[in-house]
C-alpha cells in the first residue's frame, strides 16, 4: 500500500472520528437538559452566589449536569455567576439554559391596603431577596427620613399602591430609592396644586385620604366622605373618625391583628395621637395606605355643607349624612340599634 493511499484512509477515518465526536458534541449542547414536569420554573440565585452554589440550585431541574457543566465551562459562566430571578422552561436544552441564566427575569412587584409601614416590609420582604428586616431599616433610615421630608410616623405615605417592575435581587436602598421616584412622579405639579387647594401638603393629602380610604369601600362615595373631613378641618372641629380609633387602639396594644369591629365610648376618650375625637386636625401620620381612588376623592372631593355621617342599615356599605347634629343623632340611633340587634360585641 502506497503512501498516498494510507493517508486517504487515514484522512477519512479521522474526518469520521471528528464528525462522530462534533455529533455528539451537539447532542450534548442542543438536546434537551431538564426534568421537572411543570412548563415553567423560575431558579432564584442570591446575591454572592457561587458557581457550585448555582449547580446545587439548579440540580432539581437539570437532567444532566455533567452536559450542563461542559457547555457553562465553554461559554465562561462558571466564572461569571449572575444573582437573579431566572426562568427554565420544559425541553430546554443545555445551550439554553447558560444563555437564561445570563437574563434576570423581572418580578411583578405589587402591594396594596398595607396597615402600617412594618406590614408593607413583610410584604415586599416575601417577593424580592432584601428581608423585610432591611426593607424596614432602609425606610427608617434617619439621613433618608430627613432629606425626603417624612418621619417614622408618616413615611408610609411614600408608597404608592401599584405593581412595579422590578428585579428580584434588588436591595433594599435601592427599593426604597425607587418608591422616593415613584412618590415623586405622583405628585406632580397638577396633584400638588389640587392639595394645596384643599390646604394640604401631599403628605396631609395622603393621611387624610387614609381615614377616607378607611371609612368607606365604595368607591363612588370616597369624594364625599372626603368633602365632610375637609368641612371639619376647615371649622376646626375634630374629624372624630372611628377608624383612627381602632388605629389608636391597636397601636397602644401593639397588636394589629386584633379584629375591631365596634367602636364604644370609652374609647372615643382615650388619649392617643391617633384619636381625632380627642385632637382636633389630623394624626401625626397615616392610619392605612390609602388606594389611588382615596387619593383622588380627597384631591376632588365633593363640594357639600354635610358635617356628619354613620353608617347606613338600608344600604350596607354605604353612609348616612347630614348637616345637623340633630339629624346624624337620628342616622346614629337607627345604627347603634341595628349593630345591637346583630349581637355585636366587639
Amino acid at each position: 500500500m502506497n503512501i498516498k493511499k494510507i493517508i486517504t484512509i487515514a484522512s477519512v477515518v479521522l474526518i469520521s472520528i471528528l464528525m462522530i465526536y462534533g455529533l455528539i458534541l451537539l447532542k450534548q449542547i442542543f438536546s434537551a437538559n431538564t426534568k421537572f414536569a411543570d412548563k415553567e420554573v423560575y431558579v432564584y440565585v442570591p446575591t454572592d452566589s457561587k458557581y457550585e452554589d448555582v449547580k446545587k440550585i439548579i440540580a432539581p431541574y437539570i437532567e444532566n449536569m455533567d452536559r450542563f457543566e461542559m457547555v457553562a465551562n465553554k461559554r465562561g459562566y462558571s466564572d461569571n455567576v449572575i444573582p437573579g430571578r431566572f426562568l427554565f422552561t420544559k425541553g430546554m436544552n443545555s445551550y439554553e439554559l447558560v444563555k437564561t441564566l445570563r437574563l434576570n427575569s423581572p418580578v411583578k412587584l405589587a402591594f396594596n391596603n398595607q396597615e402600617r409601614v412594618e406590614n408593607l416590609a413583610g410584604r415586599v420582604g416575601s417577593q424580592i431577596e432584601a428581608d423585610s428586616l432591611s426593607l424596614l431599616t432602609s425606610f427608617k433610615d434617619s439621613i433618608f427620613l430627613k432629606e425626603n421630608g417624612f418621619n417614622e410616623e408618616n413615611v408610609l405615605v411614600m408608597f404608592i399602591p401599584n405593581t412595579y417592575e422590578i428585579y428580584w435581587n434588588t436591595t433594599a436602598e435601592k427599593f426604597r430609592d425607587k418608591m422616593i421616584k415613584e412618590y415623586r412622579n405622583f405628585w406632580n405639579k397638577e396633584r400638588v396644586a389640587k392639595a394645596q387647594k384643599q390646604g394640604l401638603t401631599p403628605i396631609e393629602a395622603t393621611i387624610l385620604a387614609s381615614i377616607v380610604h378607611k371609612e368607606s369601600v365604595k368607591k363612588d362615595e370616597r369624594p364625599r366622605i372626603a368633602g365632610v373631613y375637609l368641612n371639619r378641618l376647615r371649622a376646626q372641629m375634630p374629624l372624630q373618625a372611628d377608624p383612627t380609633v381602632i388605629f389608636a387602639m391597636k397601636k397602644k396594644s401593639n397588636d394589629f391583628d386584633q379584629v375591631i369591629k365596634r367602636v364604644f365610648y370609652n374609647d372615643l376618650t382615650m388619649s392617643h395621637p391617633y384619636n381625632t375625637y380627642m385632637n382636633v386636625g389630623l394624626p401625626p401620620g397615616p392610619i392605612a395606605m390609602p388606594d389611588i381612588t382615596a387619593l383622588e376623592a380627597v384631591l376632588d372631593p365633593e363640594k357639600n355643607n354635610f358635617i356628619y355621617f354613620c353608617a347606613s342599615v338600608e344600604r350596607f356599605g354605604y353612609h348616612e349624612f347630614a348637616a345637623t347634629l340633630e339629624e346624624h343623632n337620628k342616622n346614629a340611633k337607627k345604627y347603634s340599634d341595628w349593630i345591637n340587634s346583630q349581637g355585636v360585641k366587639r
